[in-house]
Formats: C-alpha cells, structure tokens, sequence
C-alpha cells in the first residue's frame, strides 16, 4: 500500500509538473498573444515569458506585428465608357492593435479582399480607359485611404496599395498595340526629318565656313602682297633719299656733276630709242669737256717740242 501510495505521489507531482511547463508561454518577436480567461479577453501578450493559470486561461489568437502581404485575384470592373477589364491588386498592411484585430471582424482578410474590390470599382467607374491605364498612382493613394480608414476599427494599418496587372479586353489591346505602332512610326519620321534637317544645316554651314576661310586667305594674300610692295618701294626711296644725302654730305663741284651725267646720258643712249632728247646743260657740259681735251692735247704737244 504504501509503494503504491508513492506512486500515486510521484504521477501527481508529474502532472502538476506537465501543466505548470505546458502554462509557460514565450512569445517570439514582432508577435503578439491574445488572452482569455473564462472566455472573455484578458489581456495581450508582449514580447517574452509569460504564465497562464491552468483551466481558465486559453490563448485566443497569436498574431504576427510583421508587416504583411496579400495578392487578390483579378476583380472585373467597368470604366466610365463602359469597357470592362480586369485588375488585380497587392495590398501592404500591418496589424497595430491585436485585441481589435481579433474581435473586430470574423475574417479580416476576407474583409479588406471585399472592401478593395468595391472600393476599386467605385474609383475606376468615375475614370475613362485612358485615364485608367495612366492614373495608377492616385487610384493607389486612393484606395489606401480608404482602405486606411475602414480598417482602423480592426486594428489594422495599410500602408500601400498596388494595381499589380491591368487587363483590358482583347479588341481593346489590339487597338492600343495599333495606335502605339502608329505613334512609334510617327516618331520615326519625326526623327529622321530632324537628322536630316540637321544634316542639311550642318553642310550649309560647313560650305559658308569653307567660303569665309577662301575669302580670308585671299585677303589675306592680297594685304601681304601689298605690304611687300609698299616696302619693296619704301627701301627704295629709302635708298635713293640716302644717295642724294651722300652726294650732298660730298659736296661734289660742278665738273664732277657733269661728268656723273654725260655717264647716265651714255647708258640712256646705249638703248634702243630712236630719239633723244639732249638737255642744254648736257650740251654745255659736252662743250666744257671738248674744251678740256683741247687744252690737254695743246699741253702735250708742248711737252714734245
């Protein structure tokens, strides 16, 4: 009796053991427990070690604080001018409140899938086609404020909202894929009517340089030609002003003159001219110098005699 009593001991004490460690509870990070006791909330449990009393207190949900990231499927909608088309959509939320997050709404999920598919019917029935396909961005901001304020009471936050695909339907795409080709070729033309304008002009200015440079150099050709001249001349007049300054600095007398020009007289008439015009002083200077040979000759006679 008294082995059995023991053993009886030890299974309670190992039972007590089994749920005091099965109470113990560690909560991970960025997680949050939701707490019941008797069935009503309690409290919620941060980050760490926490105990629940045995048989009165159930963890009602565990809830990740990460931000999350759910993909709906395509949700056909219809535009202003009455095309229909399918879009997709991502939604970025986090869960800010875990109390209302878990009594707030059965499946919130399901409930933000439902409220971005109304929400997104109601903003593109306001927009044509085009205005769709180019508006994202503030059919995004649109959406997650609503989206944002809906889900406050949930105690959720969305951060963003995406338009992941946009489809229309296929005749449309057809349409879009032609009108695009167009415009592309359009461009094209556009392009290369620029290049070839720009071509042209580049050859025009090409030719007008090539001119101007031909008229400068030929200028400049002619201002050099000129400038030699005129120094060809100035040396001399600078040369025949330097003769006549030393003939003067000389002081040569009259015979002397008259001998330097019966010499120029002899080169002018060395010449082929036909006629000669002989100034009187050439003359008189002919006579003098007929006279000095007279007297000279006379002189040598004399000598012989």
């Amino acid at each position: 009796m008294q082995y059995i009593g023991l053993i009886a001991i030890g299974a309670i004490i190992l039972i007590v053991l089994i749920i005091i460690v099965r109470c113990i509870n560690i909560v991970p990070q960025a997680h949050a427990f939701v707490v019941e006791r008797l069935g009503a909330y309690h409290s919620t449990w941060d980050t760490g070690l926490h105990l629940k009393v045995p048989f009165v207190d159930r963890i009602s949900r565990r809830v990740s604080l990460k931000e999350q990231v759910v993909d709906f499927p395509p949700q056909p909608v219809i535009t202003r001018d009455n095309v229909t088309m399918q879009i997709d959509t991502v939604v970025y939320f986090e869960i800010t409140d875990p109390k209302l997050y878990t009594y707030g709404v059965e499946n919130p999920l399901a409930a933000i899938e439902n409220l971005t598919a109304t929400t997104l019917r109601n903003i593109i029935g306001d927009l044509e086609l085009d205005s769709t396909l180019t508006s994202r961005d503030t059919i995004n901001d649109k959406i997650r404020i609503i989206l944002d304020e809906a889900t406050d009471a949930w105690g959720i936050k969305v951060i963003r909202v995406e338009l992941k695909n946009i489809l229309p339907p296929r005749e449309i795409q057809d349409a879009m894929e032609k009108q695009m080709k167009a415009e592309r070729e359009r461009r094209a033309r556009i392009l290369d009517a620029e290049g070839e304008k720009r071509s042209q002009i580049l050859v025009a200015e090409g030719l007008k340089e090539s001119a101007i440079l031909k008229a400068d150099a030929v200028r400049e050709q002619k201002i050099r030609e000129a400038a030699g001249e005129a120094e060809a001349i100035l040396t001399v007049q600078k040369a025949n002003a330097d003769a006549i300054k030393m003939l003067n600095e000389a002081a040569p007398n009259d015979p002397v003159i008259a001998l330097k020009s019966l010499e120029a007289f002899a080169k002018a008439a060395d010449g082929k001219a036909t006629k000669i015009i002989i100034p009187s002083d050439i003359q008189n200077m002919a006579g003098y110098v007929t006279s000095l040979k007279a007297l000279w000759s006379d002189g040598e006679k004399s000598k012989k005699e």
